[in-house]
Order: structure tokens, then C-alpha cells, then sequence
């Protein structure tokens, strides 16, 4: 296991020099931020980002994420031109040390909740969901937190029409053929993709959700075999799924597993749900039994704590403040090395 940790790159409010500073802390996690959806990442700017990392003794060996372009979840015919590009950058990444990219295939929202700081008792604040106020919203005139400024008011509403016609079967189809696209470069490379669930694990607004349970993967895998077709195991996201055994999925995954995001949930309801402190014991998913599951079935990848609260003071990016992230390696690091030891 190596643990890491997210960096937003040279605009992120935490230094490197922070991170470093963190027990265990192998590498962080970053992209390059400036290049448009669908272009080449340059060698240089992927140079620039490696550099900053070396210089802080940190690796960078996983990358999170490239975004895929919604041209390609369509299928529209743009996509094999979208796809090169993709496989392009593959290779770039591969020349710097990255082994590991995380993504998804998320129709326009990577990630939905209502609340970006629900206060809890304790004086922290954290990311929530609510489903009836999220089903409430007019689709036509979307105000959500954290996505009001990823497109015009035209933007959405000409996605959401365009993706009316692409069901959950048709988009499964456009996320093979887009693997199948980019394997090539991953063999040469030796980078390894890593598909993130889609969070939470559920139809949105019409749009079909496809990575978000057992079935899903087990559909993957047999539609793509490649070995550098993985999973991002992000336990916040599939346990927001109440059908998911998640110790289970750990150990039957553990070798397709090249990146685990490991979070906390509070259950408010059949769907609502509150992110909370790491520990098994602060929220509703065993977070020690997922950790076993993957050590007793040989999971050798990557780790980041994911989404903490704001706690201390800290006014951070929400779901990415310093502390209580560092707080969360801290716990992950004990719950490792514990189960290792009992393991040998």
C-alpha cells in the first residue's frame, strides 16, 4: 500500500511541504488543470507538475483525474479524434513515472450533494446529500453546490437533451469502446486506469448511472479483460449504495483495485447521507472490515483518505481541507499496518 494524498497543484491553499509532513505520505495525487476537456496534455506542463513533486520528495505516480469528454460518453463521432488525444496523454503520463489514472464516466456531474458544510455537533462541517431536495430542483434551472459555475444555464440544458437518447446499455457500450481505444497505450505506458464509481451510485435528472455496484464491475471485467482496466474502490461512493457490501467487494476486487479512496458516511435516510471523520466508529461503514478485506486479499495499490471535514477553524475547499484528511492517513496508516502484521 502506498499512502497519498490529493493536491490541486500550484493554486491549492495546502503546500507540498504540508503533505510531506504527513507519517506514511508516499506521493500526492494531482492533474494538470489548465488544458481544455479533450486536448493533449503537454509534456512540458506534465514536467512542471513532476518537478514541483521531486522537489518535495513526493511521487507523483497517480494522476486524478484526465477528464473524458462528453463527446465520448455520447458516442457522438468526434470521439475517436477525443480518443487519440486521450492515448496521447496516456503516453505523455507514462514518461514521467505515472502508473496509476483515475476517472469516470459520469454523464455531466462527476459528483452531486445539496450541502458542501452541514454543520454537526462538534463544530465541524462536512459535504451531505438529500435526495428529495436534490429531486426537488428543476432540471431546467439547476442551482447545485459546487457545479453552478461548470456550465451555463445553455450548456447544461443542451447536454441534458443530448443525453435523453443514451440509455444505461448504450453508455456501457461507449465506455468499452472508449477502453478499448486507449489499452493500447496503457500497454505501452504501464499505466493502469481506474474507473471511480459514480457518486452517489444512482440514476440522476434522466441520466444513467452504470459503475456503481457488483454487477457493474463483474460487467467490466468481462467486457474488457485488460488487465489495465481497474477500479477506483471509493468506499464513500459505493457505500452510499446501502446494496453494496463493500468488505466483500474489497476482497473480491482486490486485484483489479489500483486506487482506493477511502471516506466515512452517515446514513440519514434511504438515500441522505452525511460525510463524517474516518474512524468505523464515526459513521455507518466499517471502514476497519473494508481495510481487512483488501490486506488478507493482497491489495498493492494506492490510498488516499477522502473527503474530510472541516474541523480546527479550517475554511478549506470543501471535502479537502488539511486537517482532518491528515487525521484520516493517520488512522488508515494504524489500520494497515495493524492488519499487515496480523496477516504475516
Amino acid at each position: 500500500m502506498k499512502m497519498t494524498f490529493r493536491w490541486y497543484g500550484e493554486k491549492d491553499s495546502i503546500p507540498l511541504k504540508y503533505i510531506k509532513q504527513i507519517p506514511n505520505m508516499s506521493g500526492v495525487v494531482t492533474a494538470v488543470y489548465d488544458v481544455p476537456v479533450g486536448q493533449v496534455w503537454e509534456k512540458e506542463k506534465i514536467a512542471r507538475l513532476k518537478s514541483l513533486c521531486d522537489e518535495a520528495e513526493l511521487e507523483m505516480e497517480v494522476i486524478e483525474s484526465v477528464p473524458v469528454h462528453e463527446d465520448i460518453k455520447l458516442g457522438k463521432p468526434t470521439r475517436d479524434t477525443l480518443i487519440k488525444n486521450y492515448a496521447e496523454t496516456i503516453r505523455n503520463l507514462g514518461q514521467y513515472g505515472v502508473k496509476c489514472i483515475c476517472y469516470n464516466f459520469m454523464p455531466v456531474f462527476d459528483w452531486l450533494r445539496t450541502s458542501l458544510k452541514t454543520p454537526a455537533k462538534d463544530g465541524s462541517n462536512s459535504l451531505s446529500y438529500n435526495h428529495a431536495e436534490l429531486m426537488s430542483l428543476d432540471p431546467k434551472n439547476l442551482h447545485l453546490p459546487g457545479w453552478d459555475e461548470s456550465y451555463t444555464p445553455k450548456e447544461l440544458n443542451a447536454l441534458l437533451e443530448e443525453y435523453k437518447g443514451v440509455s444505461h446499455e448504450k453508455l456501457f457500450d461507449n465506455l468499452v469502446y472508449f477502453l478499448n481505444g486507449i489499452m493500447p497505450a496503457c500497454d505501452e505506458a504501464g499505466i493502469n486506469m481506474a474507473i471511480h464509481p459514480d457518486d452517489p451510485p444512482w440514476d440522476m435528472f434522466g441520466l444513467p448511472r452504470i459503475i456503481t455496484s457488483e454487477e457493474s464491475y463483474d460487467k467490466l471485467f468481462d467486457a474488457v479483460p485488460n488487465k489495465h482496466n481497474g477500479i477506483t474502490f471509493c468506499t464513500g461512493s459505493l457505500g452510499a449504495g446501502r446494496f453494496n457490501d463493500l468488505p466483500k467487494m474489497a476482497s473480491k476486487y482486490a486485484s483489479r483495485i489500483y486506487f482506493a479512496h477511502i471516506r466515512q458516511l452517515k446514513y440519514c435516510g434511504d438515500k441522505d447521507f452525511t460525510e463524517a471523520g474516518h474512524l468505523t466508529a464515526s459513521g455507518d461503514l466499517d471502514i476497519y472490515a473494508i481495510v481487512k478485506s483488501l490486506v488478507k486479499a493482497g491489495f498493492d495499490g494506492y490510498v488516499r483518505p477522502d473527503h474530510g471535514r472541516n474541523i480546527w477553524g479550517e475554511d478549506g475547499k470543501p471535502g479537502y481541507g488539511l486537517y482532518d484528511r491528515a487525521l484520516g492517513a493517520a488512522y488508515l496508516n494504524g489500520l494497515f499496518e495493524a492488519i499487515e502484521k496480523e496477516s504475516k
